[in-house]
């Protein structure tokens, strides 16, 4: 038999008489069939759901704050307030020679403009605000809120219609448009080019490396165009969950989904169509070949994904929205990619048959070529010396462990973006400018009842040097407070805790602190509250699952502490790298959660798989040393290639242009392929020459090798 020969049953075999029950060949053909039928009803119901997605995702500002926080409150009373939300602008003029005399009537010919297009909060009708200018002469600053601006279409739409009032200044003169409402408007802008950007350049990737590993022209098609579809279904089931109880859908949330599906997704059918190839060999008909594949490797992609999904899932304990919110959506992500790749794939490669292979076709009878892998010679240097290997790598890892200390401090918000806007480039002008005072309010909002109290309070507090009363509404009355220091600094900071110290004795007044620095303080608190709470219920939902599934405790505890030290040597790379080689001018305080959740749960995806298959050899009577680098030769190559692919897919996080985004992909990328080649080739293989045994304390394996000692 040829290695391109297709084994079929035979075309002579008389037919079943009539009204006999399906032949065992005919049923086999039915289910695959009855599979791939059911999951095109569901992508055609799928479609149109998840094209709408796009339309409910939201980026407001407390789509990303903590749910009880007094900036999040401000956020949503100011909107509500009578005319609406307020959206602070700055106008900024600036020439490097100095301003002129027309340089300052044209500035206040367009600050007329803007006030006769729109109401201006704190201004009487008619009024201009006030342009104060530097002391250099060279920056003329006009600050000003619209009010009516609680709609996000809305306010963008205004940021951009003033901006193109003052396109094309005269030569030399600079005019940009800045402030909180600016830089909302300029993050909707690049949130828009998220989705698309992204679903393609993940696309791309995962393509190219498939190719690359099948070495196939038709295979790396089919679990791609699987992947595609467990992509569309999840998109369309965040659409139920949106509409039918309020899920904060986020383009963070929904780019993590999305990564997500691609490199879990692809991970699951590397394992699966490898362990398939070899059951081909064993088995006449590809069906048979199929089951006796997800019977092997069935339980430990079923593990794999419950790790990440309860991982993810833990995440809902958070208090910050938009962390809060990616526990459901990135675990349906997970599991819809988990359902694509146990039944739609199995049935579409039982379908199309060994040919699908070509030109590798595996033909039954016949013995895959063995070669000296790369796998091979690692597990046999960790097999001579397993002390030396484990504690090497164990001080490679904490030696890369130091360099959290070098980890940028907190993301400003002007730091966001690696490709400067117009707002943000603004900011930094005035901040440049005008060094002595913030040029950002902080608002404070309090029962009217008592506004003489709460005022007179914020105008005594240290560190405030200006107060002004926006507007009042609804029972509640606005003031914007300046600080002396600028905005996001230890000075500033400080006065906005002193600031809510002073409020929070004021009795009846409800007093709240808010706008955009608040936010941010309120983000890092937030997140550092919220680590104390998820990370204990990620590490024993991952223990939970692990002992489960190996019937252990010593190896669940092992494969944990590795993970761990992974991500901690991830996150010291990142401390390494961000600021002096990426240029990040801070952390974003969101990111040692995130990637803690990630890189632990899918970083035990890879010790399953090689400890699963450990496991099984041990189950034939294997002894444990040997069986570790039966298991480490036999799936190294493929968990490599998983590896390699997921660490993939969140580089493309990288190439989108928020930090956010960036420094999330990089630490999972580089944790997950130390994870890959370090760790699990490595460090666990050595543990498992070392400790033998013990490593299934106490369970069967265990005792069943224990009593095999005895017996000797």
């Amino acid at each position: 038999m040829g290695p391109a020969t297709e084994v079929t049953e035979r075309a002579d075999a008389p037919a079943p008489p009539p009204g006999a029950p399906p032949t065992r060949s005919r049923r086999q053909r039915a289910v695959p069939w009855g599979v791939v039928a059911l999951w095109v009803v569901a992508l055609v119901l799928a479609v149109p759901f998840a094209a709408k997605l796009a339309d409910v995702t939201r980026d407001k500002p407390t789509d990303y704050l903590p749910g009880g926080a007094d900036s999040t409150r401000v956020q949503h009373l100011v909107e509500q307030l009578p005319g609406g939300g307020t959206s602070a602008l700055l106008l900024v003029h600036h020439r490097e020679g100095g301003l002129t005399a027309a340089d300052r009537q044209l500035a206040r010919a367009q600050v007329r403009q803007v006030a006769d297009a729109y109401t201006l909060a704190g201004e009487k009708d008619g009024a201009v605000p006030r342009s104060v200018p530097a002391k250099d002469g060279r920056t003329l600053l006009t600050a000003f809120s619209l009010t009516g601006m609680g709609d996000e279409d809305v306010r963008d739409e205004a940021v951009h219609r003033i901006r193109d009032r003052i396109a094309d200044p005269p030569s030399g003169l600079t005019v940009e448009l800045g402030g909180p409402g600016a830089v909302a408007a300029d993050s909707s802008e690049i949130f828009e080019s998220v989705d698309g950007t992204l679903m393609l350049g993940t696309a791309v990737v995962v393509a190219v490396l498939l190719i690359l590993t099948y070495r196939s022209p038709v295979l790396w098609l089919v679990p791609l165009l699987v992947v595609g579809v467990a992509a569309m279904v999840s998109r369309a089931l965040v659409y139920g969950l949106v509409q039918a109880f309020d899920l904060t859908a986020t383009t963070m949330n929904t780019s993590v989904m999305t990564v997500l599906i691609f490199g879990a997704g692809t991970d699951y059918a590397l394992l699966l169509v490898s362990r398939y190839r070899e059951e081909l060999r064993v088995h006449r008909r590809p069906f048979e070949a199929m089951v006796a594949a997800l019977r092997g490797c069935g339980p430990a992609v079923l593990a794999s994904s419950g790790t990440v999904a309860a991982g993810l899932l833990c995440l809902l304990a958070a208090d910050l929205n938009s962390v809060n919110a990616l526990g459901p959506v990135g675990a349906i992500g997970v599991v819809c990619a988990l359902a694509a790749m146990m039944t739609l794939l199995p049935a579409l490669l039982v379908l199309l048959g060994r040919r699908l292979f070509w030109p590798l076709i595996p033909a039954f009878g016949s013995t895959p070529t063995v070669r000296r892998s790369l796998f091979t010679f690692m597990g046999s240097s960790a097999g001579r010396r397993p002390v030396t290997v484990l504690v090497g790598g164990a001080l490679l890892l904490g030696t890369l462990c130091l360099g959290v200390f070098a980890l940028p401090g907190d993301l400003r918000e002007q730091d966001t973006f690696t490709e400067k806007p117009e707002s943000v480039a603004a900011q930094e002008r005035v901040q440049k400018a005008f060094p002595e005072s913030s040029s950002r309010p902080v608002t404070v909002l309090a029962r009217t009842g008592a506004a003489p109290r709460v005022e007179q309070a914020v105008r005594g507090t240290d560190g405030v040097v200006r107060v002004e009363k926006e507007r009042s509404g609804g029972g509640w009355t606005e003031w914007a407070a300046y600080a002396k220091d600028k905005p996001e600094s230890a000075g500033e900071m400080a006065t906005i805790r002193r600031l809510r110290g002073e409020l929070d004795g004021l009795r009846g007044a409800e007093a709240l602190v808010g706008g955009p620095s608040a936010q941010q303080l309120d983000l890092q608190e937030t997140n550092a509250d919220d680590r104390k709470v998820v990370i204990p219920l990620v590490l024993a939902a991952v223990l939970v699952i692990l002992i489960a599934l190996l019937r252990s405790l010593v190896a669940p505890l092992i494969l944990t502490v590795a993970v761990v030290a992974s991500w901690g040597a991830a996150l010291g790379l990142g401390g390494l790298a961000f600021e002096p080689v990426l240029g990040f001018e801070g952390l974003d305080p969101g990111i040692p959660l995130m990637t803690f959740v990630f890189l632990v749960a899918l970083g035990v995806d890879y010790g399953i798989f090689l400890m699963h298959r450990t496991r099984e050899e041990s189950l034939r009577g294997v002894p444990v040393a040997e069986a570790s680098l039966t298991a480490l030769r036999t799936t190294g190559g493929v968990i490599a290639s998983a590896g390699i692919v997921l660490a993939a897919t969140f580089c493309v996080l990288a190439t989108l242009p928020m930090v956010l985004m960036a420094q999330l992909g990089l630490v999972i990328a580089v944790g997950v392929l130390l994870d890959t080649f370090l760790v699990r080739t490595y460090l666990v293989t050595s543990a498992s020459q070392l400790l033998k045994r013990w490593m299934w304390w106490p369970g069967r394996l265990f005792r069943t090798e224990s009593e095999g000692v005895r017996r000797e």
